[in-house]
């Protein structure tokens, strides 16, 4: 038909319709499952009607058997490789559209199954709503506007100062709320009408709140790498066991030497850099757009309030970096030449299973020969002593019970070599230092003695866990010996906390600040996975805006303040006992740290509780969850209407169609940069739900399938999509903004102001292809 394909005839008809549907008005989440019925009905009908031909390889052709026989693997052979093999004709559904409708509908339920419902992908899922509710909490709160404010405070007086707070704040709400459209939002309503009137020029104010508005996108807890990597990590798995089958290898293990796993978190970790290094970026063509045009971008004279003490350079410089940097480098050096480090004893009652090759060594000849060419001779050689060593001591060694004198030997040495600070002990009272030192840094005429008697106590109890405990020593013991110390510390840190809460900067900025670091440190230090990660963002959100509340009607918030402390509570009893007492035999010491981790946990969920009526009471937790409810059902909506358009296209064999035409390029870097042009073309009219859920199933086998580091593929993608949301005419940052901009902001001033920044994504994603150590360092460091 028109010279084209059947397939590519239909998969036209479908991006038609989906076109179609999404610029009819009708709502996105329900016109991508329209489409996907609508499209389905028209092949199906041109296809009975003999419209529709398709072209495939003849498989019983003898030039196809004699290609088989010179191991070519039939998954390479296709009509964009191989188009001299004789072709035959056949319609696009092979014994008609009934059985392709049957068969499609229990794909659906099967599908839905999967990955709505009870599949192993629904626990991160459950991560978008935490992120979610904690986003939109922290901005119904009021929480952002005064980030905004104080951030433009802080920046204000220095050149392009209100351009790079909203830089900043940006980065702040990327960071908790990972949702584009609510950050664009927001920093438009809040900060664009302030840098109008302060003479900002309106290129520069609506380029940088744009830009920054979709750090959402890649900074973590990006909702966009929660659902990509949801996807990727399946689409990785799969790629590398065909690739590994095409090789002649039995799985990707054996021919990886590594299992073809890749985790939410380890993109958080890879997103980590990029994230920043955009941030930066932005903020810097900021600074030198106000350099070299002073009159677009003026600083800001911010009056100094009365009743604020000034800080003198030197002072600032010596107790708000120097100290705290101090304290963090000494606490990294004293873990680093084992005066500070795990003090556990525990030992396993089973001995380690003996040491393998670094390669699987008894495989097929074809596959040894791919071993060969993926990871050298070498490697290969090096994998063959290994595994004849191993031969010659009988044999990899099975686990086996242990003897009790051999469990108290390895206990013994455990002890003997473990470090004289324990890990969590060093932590508790490096914060507890940093605390002190900001404290005097803010307050130089302030009252010290708290602060020294503070200091003592952090001193005397690092000390006192040097010489007095050791790793044997019980944790009941550990808390009577740091007991005074830790009161003094606390005494000191208590007068600090209060002290620093009466400071703007740090008033504002530090519990949204400890929030996300607690969110992130628990994902990127491999201590939780993203889930109860964004649990505990959201119910630490709901806490923050109630304790916002109350402080607005001048009430005190005590009741929040000490339930976050008995999460604190509960999470030092937790690591320093053992609390599982259905045990043969527990400690008296034991029970007792039960009892105070279950008093602790249950008034840390009075507070969350508490907290939730205030926000009730104050008229903010009914939009909250009504807004967390739309965009949460809009994204599983959306799920479920994707699944169906893209069995729809694997019906007539469209997906197959385009993996093959990509297969059909032997440069890898050929078909990434394809896969990235036209993912870059489709965000101008995709969101990132459709783009994630549509168009990545399809490609993604062929781009995760090759020997490009999944990593680095996910987070290219997701600043791929970043570059597209901004770049005019058709960015969907642009229509958020133009949505809340004041009548004099044009939309030419708009994309004027956005093409420096869409510059400065295309050069960061240049530089992420010629440097992807940028995106893997961070996993790579942090998995050692």
């Amino acid at each position: 038909m028109l010279g084209l394909d059947g397939v590519e005839v239909g998969l036209i008809i479908v991006f038609l319709c989906l076109f179609s549907g999404i610029l009819s008005g009708f709502p996105v989440a329900f016109a991508i499952g329209g489409a996907g019925i609508i499209s389905f009905g028209i092949i199906a009908s041109m296809d009975s009607a003999g419209l529709l031909i398709h072209h495939a390889v003849d498989v019983g052709s003898q030039a196809y058997k004699d290609l088989l026989s010179t191991g070519v693997n039939p998954l390479n052979i296709s009509v964009f490789r191989n188009p001299e093999l004789p072709q035959l004709a056949e319609p696009l559904f092979n014994g008609g559209w009934e059985r392709a409708m049957t068969r499609n509908i229990s794909f659906i339920v099967n599908r839905m199954n999967e990955r709505v419902l009870a599949g192993q992908s629904i626990e991160t899922l459950l991560a978008v709503l935490m992120f979610v509710l904690m986003g939109i909490t922290l901005e119904r709160s009021k929480i952002a506007d005064d980030l905004l404010t104080t951030m433009a405070r802080v920046f204000g007086p220095l050149p392009g100062g209100l351009a790079v707070s909203v830089v900043v704040v940006g980065a702040f709400l990327a960071a908790s709320t990972g949702i584009v459209g609510a950050t664009v939002v927001t920093m438009g309503l809040l900060s664009l009408p302030t840098m109008l009137r302060n003479g900002y020029s309106p290129e520069i104010s609506t380029g940088v709140i744009a830009a920054s508005g979709t750090l959402g996108q890649i900074i973590p807890p990006s909702i966009v790498i929660v659902l990509l990597g949801t996807l990727a990590g399946d689409l990785y798995a799969a790629a590398q066991e065909t690739r590994a089958q095409v090789a002649g290898c039995t799985d990707a293990l054996s021919y990886l030497g590594e299992a073809a796993v890749l985790s939410v978190g380890t993109l958080f970790q890879a997103a980590v850099l990029p994230g920043i290094m955009l941030a930066l970026f932005y903020g810097l063509y900021a600074f030198v757009y106000a350099m070299a045009n002073p009159d677009k971008a003026p600083p800001v004279i911010v009056e100094h309030k009365e009743g604020v003490e000034r800080i003198g350079r030197n002072h600032g410089l010596i107790w708000l970096l120097v100290v705290p940097v101090g304290i963090i480098v000494a606490g990294v050096f004293s873990a680093w030449v084992n005066v500070a480090g795990s003090q556990s004893t525990v030992v396993s009652s089973y001995s380690d299973i003996g040491s393998a090759a670094s390669l699987r060594t008894n495989v097929s000849e074809q596959c040894q020969t791919s071993m060969i060419e993926l990871h050298g001779q070498e490697k290969w050689d090096t994998a063959i002593a290994e595994q004849a060593a191993i031969m010659e001591q009988g044999g990899t060694q099975e686990s086996r019970a242990l003897s009790p004198e051999e469990i108290e030997t390895s206990r013994q040495a455990k002890i003997n070599s473990a470090a004289p600070i324990g890990t969590g002990v060093l932590i508790l009272f490096m914060l507890m230092g940093i605390v002190l030192a900001m404290a005097r840094g803010i307050a130089p005429s302030g009252d010290t003695r708290p602060l020294m008697i503070g200091a003592l106590g952090v001193v005397v109890g690092l000390m006192a866990d040097i010489l007095l405990l050791g790793p044997a020593d019980t944790s009941g013991k550990l808390v009577i010996i740091l007991a005074i110390p830790t009161v003094a510390a606390l005494y000191g840190v208590r007068h600090a906390v209060g002290t620093l809460g009466r400071n703007e900067v740090i008033g504002v900025v530090f519990p949204p600040l400890v929030l996300i670091i607690a969110v992130l440190g628990s994902i990127l230090g491999g201590i939780t996975n993203p889930t109860p990660a964004a649990a505990l963002g959201a119910g630490g959100a709901i806490m923050l805006a109630g304790y916002r509340k109350l402080q607005e009607e001048n009430r005190s918030g005590k009741v929040i303040l000490f339930s976050a402390f008995s999460i604190m509570i509960m999470i030092l009893v937790g690591i320093n006992f053992d609390l599982r007492v259905n045990r043969a035999e527990v400690l008296a010491e034991e029970w007792l740290a039960f009892l105070v981790a279950q008093v602790a946990y249950h008034f840390a969920m009075f507070g969350i509780f508490y907290s939730c009526w205030v926000l009730y009471r104050t008229g903010v937790l009914r939009p909250v969850v009504r807004e967390t409810a739309k965009v949460t059902s809009m994204v599983f909506t959306i799920l479920i209407g994707s699944q169906l358009l893209n069995l729809v296209v694997i019906s007539f064999g469209g997906e197959h169609y385009i993996q093959d035409f990509l297969r059909s390029f032997d440069q890898e870097w050929k078909v990434f940069l394809i896969v990235m042009v036209v993912l870059f073309i489709l965000g101008f009219v995709l969101d990132f739900l459709e783009i994630i859920y549509i168009v990545i199933p399809i490609v993604g086998p062929v781009i995760y399938g090759g020997t490009m580091d999944p990593k680095w593929v996910t987070i290219m993608i997701a600043v791929n999509l970043q570059t597209s949301f901004l770049t005019p005419p058709f960015g969907f940052a642009l229509f958020y903004l133009r949505g809340v901009a004041p009548p004099s902001v044009t939309t030419a001033h708009i994309y004027r102001g956005v093409i420096p920044f869409v510059i400065i994504q295309v050069l960061a994603l240049a530089f992420l292809w010629m440097v992807p150590s940028v995106v893997t360092i961070v996993p790579s460091l942090i998995g050692h």
